[in-house]
């Protein structure tokens, strides 16, 4: 039983840590262009230096829509690691984990919305840039989602014996 918390624990601080990593990192799309290498992500559009990611009227709220739901996503994370850490001794034998799994729903519910949202308005929309395609930090979103899921359902099931 340990060892299956330790694995959980793991796993969950990995996830926050790529959570962190994709939200900040701006290489959620890559493209060739005449300097080299072109990226762009959240925040910044970076083509040898970088600069404000700058996008159509229309796409601005999206934008900010997918900024908000992976802030949200790191924050729901790191609550529920908190809470898995306070339940963990607070928590009778026999009992489960059933907020830290319901708060990593949220985390997941996050993680959903946030890069759907992306892969719907932003994929290959850049216009000066024709031949794009996704970076690793999109990437590293989706798997955090997967994670995330695993381990809310994981939290749910699981007893503390």
């Amino acid at each position: 039983m340990l060892v299956l918390l330790a694995g959980i624990f793991v796993v969950h601080i990995a996830t926050v840590i790529m959570l962190f990593v994709s939200t900040i990192a701006n290489v959620w799309m890559v493209a060739p262009s005449d300097f080299g290498t072109a990226s762009w992500g959240l925040w910044l559009l970076c083509n040898k230096t970088c600069e404000q990611l700058t996008v159509s009227g229309r796409d601005e709220a999206s934008l900010k829509a997918v900024q908000a739901f992976m802030i949200l996503s790191i924050i729901f994370s790191v609550i529920a690691l908190v809470m898995f850490i306070v339940q963990l001794f607070t928590l009778e034998k026999g009992k489960r984990f059933y907020i830290t799994g319901a708060i990593m729903l949220v985390c997941w519910m996050c993680i959903l919305i946030g890069v759907s949202i992306y892969t719907a308005r932003f994929t290959g929309r850049m216009l000066e840039f024709t031949s794009s395609h996704h970076g690793y930090c999109f990437i590293l979103a989706w798997i955090c989602f997967c994670f995330s899921f695993i381990i809310s359902i994981l939290y749910l099931v699981l007893r503390k014996k």
